[in-house]
């Protein structure tokens, strides 16, 4: 679960998914401008709970969860205070995901193209530091893909990074 950068069509979930043997399911619910806030509120997490009470039967199932790009100030319904909102509703995932029967892995949000005075504009970062202090304090599995997306989005460089874009895509 999570936004565009992780949604069909705009960002790696379905890349990710194929790279799973065929008897494993994947199941790619993150969608285009969501956040913590939003994709509750819509009921897309009622989506995975069901999923996950309708699954008891694997032997287990993951839930990956990243949030972060909508969160940010600016975005109408959508943004949350990194230091007060934005823990309580990624924590909540968590534990709403466990007790469903689910194994919750939390994912840093991945790193923007945004280069200023040729460095990566880091803006993502009180959300980063965030999901790992989370997943460090549930003792919950982390992926901190901002860590790794930032090493290489600063090592291409701003040309080079600009072609990652998708035409129409801002994976914002």
């Amino acid at each position: 679960v999570g936004d565009s950068t992780m949604a069909s069509t705009t960002g790696y979930g379905d890349a990710l998914c194929a790279r799973f043997t065929p008897e494993t399911s994947c199941v790619n619910l993150a969608r285009g401008g969501r956040s913590s806030k939003s994709f509750r509120a819509e009921g897309r997490w009622d989506e995975v709970m069901g999923l996950l009470r309708d699954g008891a039967g694997f032997r287990k199932t993951y839930v990956l969860i990243q949030f972060g790009h909508n969160d940010q100030p600016g975005k109408p319904g959508r943004s949350t205070d990194y230091a007060t909102e934005f823990p309580v509703n990624m924590k909540r995932y968590v534990e709403e995901a466990r007790e469903a029967g689910g194994v919750p892995v939390l994912v840093t949000p991945i790193t923007r193209r945004s280069f200023k005075g040729g460095y990566v504009h880091n803006d993502l970062a009180p959300w980063a530091a965030t999901v790992r202090s989370i997943a460090r304090d549930t003792k919950t599995p982390l992926v901190d893909l901002k860590a790794q997306s930032l090493a290489a989005v600063q090592a291409m460089g701003p040309k080079e990074a600009d072609k990652m874009a998708r035409t129409g895509s801002n994976f914002d």
